[in-house]
């Protein structure tokens, strides 16, 4: 079967349907991508499927390594879907630090580093929506997941060592696309 950005939507649904907050940002997250490609704006079909698909990791049927970038990398590889995707899904916001600190570099290596354009476009929107699918500012969103991690734990030290990156990702997306600043205010 083809993938489309309908049939992501499906798959993401079918695995996280059922995680409250977790199913409301991925929600949020999909649909921004979809309404800015309706809107004109340079956003790619594997942008919107991986929007839809980047957090299917945290699933119970899918987690294994308890790292979803990772864990959903893997098993959209093995659901066949394109490996642009799939990379996108494995490098999401930054994913590649978060692997450091949880001793997954080598295994997130064996993913392609996707376009970095389309990696932006995903960090922005991803990076611009909260956990329950409100438009924030990226800064506050960064703030809210260095709130909600202790200082010892991997996705904190993470965000605290990414946090110019992804900041810089968003704005360069935000940039490219004609909105206002992703890093203070909200860009759309």
């Amino acid at each position: 079967m083809t993938w489309t950005p309908a049939r992501a939507h499906a798959v993401a649904e079918s695995c996280l349907g059922d995680m409250g907050d977790r199913w409301l940002h991925v929600q949020a997250v999909g649909r921004s991508a979809e309404q800015f490609q309706k809107r004109g704006y340079d956003v790619s079909n594997a942008v919107i499927m991986s929007a839809w698909l980047h957090d299917v990791g945290y699933a119970d049927t899918v987690a294994n390594t308890g790292f979803h970038p990772l864990d959903g990398a893997v098993w959209l590889r093995q659901q066949g879907a394109p490996e642009g995707v799939v990379a996108l899904v494995a490098f999401h916001s930054a994913a590649q630090f978060e692997a450091e600190e949880r001793g997954l570099g080598v295994e997130l290596a064996r993913f392609p580093a996707p376009d970095q354009d389309q990696v932006d476009v995903l960090t922005l929107i991803d990076m611009s929506t909260s956990p329950t699918g409100e438009r924030v500012a990226v800064n506050e969103r960064l703030a809210e997941i260095l709130a909600r991690y202790p200082e010892e734990h991997p996705v904190h030290r993470a965000a605290s060592r990414s946090r110019g990156y992804l900041a810089e990702s968003a704005n360069r997306a935000a940039k490219r696309l004609g909105l206002a600043d992703a890093r203070t205010g909200s860009a759309f």
